[in-house]
């Protein structure tokens, strides 16, 4: 494994970590304003955030933000895809708890792994298809407790299948970011995605924007508002672009697989009680598959 492939596996590890956060503290403020409106003003902040690192940035010159203009229909495509996810999370959100988000949110390395095939012609491999089952028994280990009568009960309703819509749209954006990077620099196609995300939310939740009483909002909204837009939003969307780059997509999204794990740290962290001490096989079934993705391997199935 290369030093680039390397900077991947961590830049996703990080990403999964921040992603999980969003689950809690969005079910915490998704009844409070309406979807398009939060995420409009996400992305906003989103977009001061890197811009103003693209500004101070050293390394970043007026050449690497023109291609911002190169063929923008690209970011045009990507900013709608992640508005898209974003939109129908939020509106999911509104029904389904974060745990039952997380176990739809594990279904997007599947599906990344079908459309890498179809949109960049990526071949999965065996060690990969088995990591891939692995992590994804652990995830469900984890997200039901390790309660079979749970999952056989769980209850697909209709927030659970608003997000699953949204997942394909993650899922489609996933190698669209690869095969639409042409030579830019990943915060400046972060910064691309991001303006043209934040345009399509405005433009479909102008009405719930400009009739939200947004001064008298509680204080946990803003701060569940800074932290998905500073951390689950800027933060993140690099981090995307940034190990796409360097991995097939199924390996980028394989994360995702930690994120019913994280969210089980995250919803302790907010004064719920630790699950049975058995759910932790999952975590460690998930850890296992991971270890596995970590080898190179050209075998295709």
């Amino acid at each position: 494994m290369d030093y680039a492939q390397k900077r991947g596996h961590a830049a996703m590890l990080l990403f999964s970590f921040l992603v999980a956060g969003s689950f809690s503290l969005g079910s915490l403020v998704a009844n409070m304003v309406e979807p398009a409106a939060i995420n409009a003003f996400r992305f906003l902040i989103a977009i001061v955030v890197i811009s103003t690192f693209v500004i101070f940035s050293p390394n970043i010159n007026k050449t690497d933000v023109k291609r911002l203009l190169h063929a923008p229909w690209r970011f045009i495509i990507m900013g709608g895809l992640f508005a898209i996810y974003f939109i129908l999370m939020f509106e999911g959100l509104k029904t389904s708890s974060p745990i039952s988000s997380s176990i739809v949110f594990t279904l997007i390395p599947i599906m990344s792994a079908g459309f890498g095939y179809f949109i960049l012609g990526q071949f999965i491999t065996k060690r990969m298809v088995l990591a891939l089952l692995i992590a994804f028994a652990g995830a469900l280990w984890v997200i039901f407790k390790a309660d079979f009568g749970a999952l056989l009960a769980f209850n697909i309703g209709q927030g659970e299948q608003i997000f699953f819509i949204g997942c394909v749209a993650h899922a489609i954006y996933i190698p669209i970011t690869r095969k639409f990077n042409w030579g830019e620099k990943p915060i400046i196609s972060t910064l691309g995605m991001l303006i043209w995300g934040c345009f399509f939310l405005t433009l479909v939740g102008f009405n719930d924007i400009i009739n939200t009483d947004w001064s008298n909002l509680p204080p946990i909204f803003w701060f569940s508002l800074f932290y998905i837009a500073i951390f689950a939003s800027a933060t993140t969307f690099f981090l995307i672009q940034f190990a796409t780059l360097a991995l097939p997509s199924a390996k980028v999204m394989a994360y995702t697989y930690l994120t019913p794990c994280w969210v089980i740290l995250w919803e302790v962290s907010f004064g719920k009680a630790w699950p049975p001490s058995i759910v932790f096989v999952g975590v460690i079934a998930t850890l296992i598959a991971l270890m596995l993705l970590l080898k190179n391997e050209h075998q295709k199935i």
